[in-house]
């Protein structure tokens, strides 16, 4: 028992949360509100309307035309004030509703990228688009429904056990007792509803997750011949959503029946009290005409909870990323960089990643101009050091320090504008040419990107496109090759034009002549900045100012080129493994 009273705080709480997107929009749901007292009364109104011509109709003795054609027009005008009540809280809600989805949407995309680095290493994307567009459509239901019914529904209600208290309020208290009975099925399904959602929903997430693995690798998919085998994953998520989803519906449509036939034995036994106490004629018609109309709305307001545990179960994975903290933040009193690099240091750095050591006890330092380069084995730690300097971590001990102060005390778009960076994936968007070398740059002219372009050697073959710079180069640069796509980063980078730049890998997956093209424009990227450079080819960093060498985290020789080689450590190591030189006694 305890459990459940357990659950039933946190599905309170979840939906009061999820509610809580609604408040800025108050005014709209105080006229919902209003229509819905409109809705209710008319509704009322209608069958007392009824009920009075029934009555007038009955006794002919005494009858006045004029009260019968004033009881009989007002049906038509209850039921023009019943439509505008039902069409305009309808609506409004319909709009509260959709707004808060998006409102919910736009501040998860948005959460979604103010989380580090390390958030994204332990999630699936599929999953993160499944909850940002599929939950947010279910929450987007029930918000809709669960407030629609709830600004309607219970004045129609009020309204009728008024009447049928007035009516005969012995028949009406005996009649109600009936209603608690149709809660207990409705709260029985309602926990079934919730644990089969979430199921459901995260087996969406899979079948998505699928969806997008297979289409970004479709080359690997058919290079190895895993159509088939594709395909049967896909089926097999595909019936496991199925199976969530008719789990739902067996709950939910199990609902209404069971109202119904509790409904229908209250009705036989108020025709037999009818009969038993002499009930008049129409005053049995109107009690029938308002038993009837009080169904409808009780079974809608029965459903609420169905409909909260609904959006709840879309909502607790929702609210599991906006509840996700952000590892990387601006600090109270964080203030901005601005002005001239002088220096970027490392001092006594340390990194571990979910108890693992990456990096420990890094020190070395860059003065403005000068070009670090870092080299190793794979999982030296390489990538994570210098994923330090624009924070997409931070460091565990030690602090990286720019101008002599810490980074992040730093605010970190600042921090970012000061940094360029290139990729060995050049990450480009499906959009223009032009569009990819000016994103995150600033107030930016046709010039100054055809000037970046043409630096970063890219300027003839956009030329050679179908619509030059306004060419939509496909998702993720799918219409250039390799080296085009690198050039344009590089370009995208240069446009920048930021004093600190990086460089992962930036030739390693290129052909040779692409190569000397990338690295043609990496020289004219790379003159009078600091640059930091990762290359697994030793060939390009020779002419670096000093080369940090990494083995398990750690520095284990700096020095030139010239002086590595000399010392026949580490770093000669590395270099005659990669070209293949063979020692000689």
């Amino acid at each position: 028992m305890a459990k459940r009273k357990k659950m039933t705080g946190e599905e309170w709480q979840t939906y009061k949360k999820l509610m809580a997107y609604a408040v800025p929009y108050k005014a709209r749901l105080a006229v919902g509100i209003f229509c819905g007292i409109l809705f209710g009364g008319s509704t009322a109104g209608i069958v007392v309307a009824l009920e009075r011509n029934f009555r007038n109709l009955g006794d002919t003795s005494d009858l006045d035309l004029w009260k019968v054609v004033l009881i009989a027009a007002a049906l038509p005008l209850f039921a023009v004030l019943r439509g505008v009540g039902d069409f305009t809280s309808k609506y409004l809600v319909e709009w509260v509703g959709n707004r808060v989805v998006m409102d919910l949407r736009n501040e998860t995309f948005g959460h979604i990228h103010d989380l580090g680095l390390n958030y994204f290493t332990q999630s699936r994307t599929g999953e993160l688009i499944s909850r940002t567009t599929n939950d947010s459509m279910m929450v987007q239901r029930a918000v809709s429904n669960v407030i629609g019914d709830l600004i309607r529904e219970p004045f129609v209600l009020i309204f009728m056990i008024g009447y049928l208290m007035y009516l005969n309020w012995q028949l009406s208290i005996a009649s109600l007792v009936l209603f608690p009975i149709c809660i207990v099925p409705v709260a029985l399904f309602g926990r079934r509803v919730r644990r089969a959602s979430r199921e459901g929903q995260q087996k969406l997430a899979d079948l998505v997750t699928i969806l997008q693995e297979t289409i970004a690798g479709v080359r690997i998919v058919k290079a190895f011949g895993m159509e088939e085998y594709e395909k049967e994953r896909f089926r097999v998520r595909s019936r496991s959503v199925f199976s969530r989803l008719m789990r739902v519906a067996k709950a939910r449509s199990a609902v209404e029946p069971i109202i119904v036939t509790i409904s229908l034995i209250g009705l036989a036994l108020v025709f037999l009290y009818a009969k038993w106490s002499g009930m008049r004629g129409d005053q049995l018609i109107a009690y029938a005409a308002a038993l009837v109309a009080m169904y409808e709305p009780a079974k809608k307001l029965s459903r609420i909870h169905i409909g909260i545990q609904e959006s709840s179960a879309g909502a607790d994975r929702i609210f599991e990323i906006l509840d996700t903290p952000c590892s990387v933040t601006d600090r109270p009193g964080a203030v901005e960089l601005a002005g001239p690099i002088d220096r970027v240091e490392f001092r006594d750095v340390g990194f571990a990643y979910e108890q693992n050591e990456i990096l420990s006890g890094v020190n070395l330092s860059a003065r403005a101009g000068e070009c670090i380069a870092f080299v190793g084995s794979s999982g030296a730690g390489k990538t994570t050091l210098i994923s330090l300097i624009p924070r997409f971590y931070d460091a565990v001990s030690g602090a990286v320090l720019i101008n002599g102060r810490d980074v992040r005390d730093y605010t970190v778009k600042s921090l970012r504008r000061q940094i360029g960076m290139v990729t060995q994936e050049s990450i480009l968007f499906n959009d223009t040419v032009a569009n990819n070398i000016a994103y995150g740059s600033d107030s930016v002219t046709p010039k100054q990107i055809e000037e970046a372009a043409r630096k970063a050697h890219a300027h003839e073959f956009i030329l050679g496109m179908e619509q030059g710079y306004d060419t939509v180069i496909g998702e993720m640069g799918a219409k250039l090759s390799g080296g085009q796509r690198q050039r344009l980063a590089i370009a995208r980078a240069m446009l920048r034009n930021p004093p600190i730049l990086i460089l992962d890998e930036a030739t390693s997956a290129l052909d040779t002549e692409s190569e000397r093209q990338v690295q043609a424009a990496l020289d004219e990227l790379m003159a009078h900045r600091t640059v930091f450079a990762i290359a697994h080819r030793l060939s390009t960093i020779a002419q670096a100012n000093r080369i940090i060498v990494l083995d398990k985290g750690c520095v284990v020789e700096s020095g030139s080129h010239a002086e590595l080689m000399a010392k026949g450590g580490h770093y000669q190591y590395l270099y005659d493994l990669q070209f293949n030189v063979k020692k000689t006694d």
